[in-house]
């Protein structure tokens, strides 16, 4: 997935109200950028922090510019939640996943479950479907875990629900997978955030004992794109 624009160079003064940040861009203006991310952020927000933000395509819009990168001293971090499903799909039909090769047809939110839209939808012939729920992972404890990704980073209540649903996708007969994208380069395991959502984790061990398949890819993250480049071991 390539950037469809130059991303701007500029510095985190803070970010609020979950999707709002302020930017000091390189030639000293402080700018308002929308955060795509309802998540903690833990360790991802401080000010000071060297970010990168998209410019708006739309000039209607009240918001010019979105936050997609930041960089710490291990790497960049990609932020945007909206990118995920995009990035899989991308290497889907690459056939880079290599669990999930071989269909016919990949098609986006479709409806399943008790009121709910599944990320990805894969068809072919004379085989189950499999329903691909994608989560975004940003959050890696230096500190306490180096080296390893981990989901969520806030408690997540519609990510419970998806596990359940995937479990009864598998009860119906189809192939379910929960697929966590990593948005970072410097993370070589990924296991779940158990004391941040148990709930979470409780409802992915039911899930997996059901049949639901986790797998977990990080990206390689460049100033010109995000493109899913290898398989984490998942620890849990």
């Amino acid at each position: 997935m390539l950037f469809p624009d130059p991303l701007i160079a500029g510095t985190l003064r803070r970010r609020y109200k979950r999707f709002i940040s302020d930017i000091e861009l390189a030639d000293g203006r402080t700018v308002i950028a929308h955060c795509p991310n309802p998540g903690a952020m833990l360790g991802l927000s401080d000010a000071g922090t060297p970010v990168w933000v998209s410019p708006a395509r739309n000039p209607d819009r009240k918001l010019r510019y979105t936050w997609e990168l930041l960089r710490l001293d291990s790497g960049f971090v990609g932020i945007n939640t909206m990118h995920p499903n995009a990035l899989a799909e991308e290497a889907l039909r690459a056939g880079a996943i290599p669990e999930l090769t071989g269909f016919d047809s990949i098609m986006r939110e479709q409806r399943y479950g008790a009121n709910s839209r599944i990320d990805l939808l894969l068809r072919r012939a004379g085989r189950p479907d499999t329903y691909v729920e994608v989560k975004n992972v940003h959050l890696r404890r230096g500190q306490t875990a180096p080296g390893i990704a981990e989901f969520p980073d806030s408690v997540t209540r519609r990510g419970t629900k998806h596990l359940h649903e995937l479990a009864g996708m598998v009860a119906g007969g189809n192939r379910a997978v929960m697929l966590y994208i990593v948005q970072r380069g410097d993370c070589d395991r990924f296991r779940l955030a158990g004391d941040i959502d148990p709930d979470y984790a409780q409802a992915f061990a039911q899930a997996r004992h059901q049949g639901v398949e986790m797998l977990c890819y990080a990206c390689k993250i460049t100033l010109q794109g995000i493109e899913i480049a290898s398989a984490l071991p998942i620890l849990n």
